[in-house]
């Protein structure tokens, strides 16, 4: 007879051999996203996308020769999930890299987690202050609020626009977005008559619009990512103001214009080109990951394809290439992402330094209006 200990070897090698391969041959991947709750046009598409792609990825053998765990962790919009589920997927879950989360306000709470859990953070939110000052692991894909800002300045002066009114969430969007205006508006030549934060929560903006209605603005700019956008532009209306209303590119998601009906009409914002992607030249280098993108979300989700989705694509593809450039090392992954040029993704052009954790330009941003209920390239 076999010693008893020779049988358990021979049995556990068995077993061994015929059990699933381990955790270590598929890459964690955290996803940190407002998939519900007042952010849920920002997480949800953002979430679909990454399912979408993961799902792809894995079944051409994922990357590296290893495939993608994808986790994904539903905030709600509120930082202080994003807080506890950053340490949980760090400290728990050893994920090799977290996407998001959708609102600057979540990735501010935990910048510094992912800082000194030394873990590649790719956000998806748009505030400056994300990558400025620059974290050595903190990244993100949504271009500029001072970009965007501008872009809307760049618009007024061709329009003769001097004297607007600004509204803003009481949101880190809503904060860095008033601050970025405030800070820019004195170089186009532009006075703000008056600035007025409202709850990001807000179902009736009647007082605010009357506000700016007294100060006899031009324009108005509303810069927020909740559906209260669409509450501006109704309010707004329902008063008898007829002066040109812009919104952040936060607004880039149809539906917000279709919440707002033909109160949107003629709203003018910057935001980039993939919800016009049919509409651009051959010749833009942008099209053909546009295009193929959006058919893929639009036949899968039988939904239009959101800006915000598109970020999800750009935090997820950069990762990926990072990846295959370096293999599975999170020092070497990092290390790529930062030094990635030439990138094209759904926002644009990336070309990331190590001063530079977003890569994108100010031509990262087309202006668009809303025409029929519609997105469509603002008429130059």
């Amino acid at each position: 007879m076999r010693p008893l200990g020779s049988v358990i070897l021979a049995i556990l090698a068995v077993i061994a051999f015929a059990a699933p391969a381990p955790a270590a041959d598929t890459i964690k991947v955290g996803a940190i996203l407002a998939v519900t709750g007042p952010a849920s046009f920002l997480g949800a598409p953002e979430a679909k996308t990454l399912e979408m792609l993961i799902e792809e990825l894995n079944a051409r053998g994922g990357v590296a020769g290893r495939k993608i765990e994808l986790i994904i962790k539903d905030t709600g919009a509120s930082p202080e999930k994003a807080i506890s589920f950053a340490k949980q997927l760090i400290e728990e879950e050893r994920v090799f890299a977290i996407i998001g989360p959708s609102t600057s306000g979540e990735t501010m709470a935990i910048k510094n987690i992912a800082e000194e859990g030394k873990t590649v953070l790719l956000s998806c939110a748009a505030a400056e202050v994300i990558v400025n000052p620059v974290a050595k692991y903190v990244f993100k894909v949504a271009p500029k609020d001072s970009y965007a800002a501008e872009k809307i300045f760049h618009q007024m002066k061709k329009m003769g626009i001097t004297r607007i009114g600004v509204l803003s969430s009481n949101t880190g969007f809503g904060k860095a977005g008033k601050e970025q205006l405030e800070k820019y508006a004195p170089e186009h030549g532009i006075t703000i008559a008056v600035s007025e934060v409202y709850d990001k929560a807000a179902t009736d903006l009647t007082a605010e619009v009357t506000k700016l209605k007294g100060a006899g603005v031009q324009a108005i700019v509303n810069w927020s990512i909740e559906p209260a956008q669409a509450i501006v532009l109704k309010n707004a209306r329902q008063i008898g103001m007829t002066v040109p209303i812009f919104q952040s590119h936060g607004f880039a998601n149809i539906q917000y214009a279709r919440a707002a009906g033909v109160a949107a009409e003629g709203v003018i914002f910057p935001a980039s080109r993939l919800v016009v992607a049919d509409a651009l030249p051959d010749k833009n280098p942008q099209k053909p990951v546009l295009v193929e993108y959006k058919k893929k979300y639009e036949v899968k989700f039988k939904e239009d394809v959101s800006t915000f989705g598109g970020h999800g694509y750009d935090a997820l593809m950069i990762l990926i290439k990072a990846i295959q450039t370096a293999g599975a090392d999170r020092e070497k992954v990092r290390a790529a992402v930062e030094s990635l040029k030439g990138f094209i993704g759904t926002a644009g052009v990336f070309n990331l330094s190590p001063t530079d954790h977003n890569g994108l330009d100010i031509d990262a941003f087309a202006m668009l209006t809303v025409k029929d209920g519609k997105f469509v390239l603002l008429e130059k």
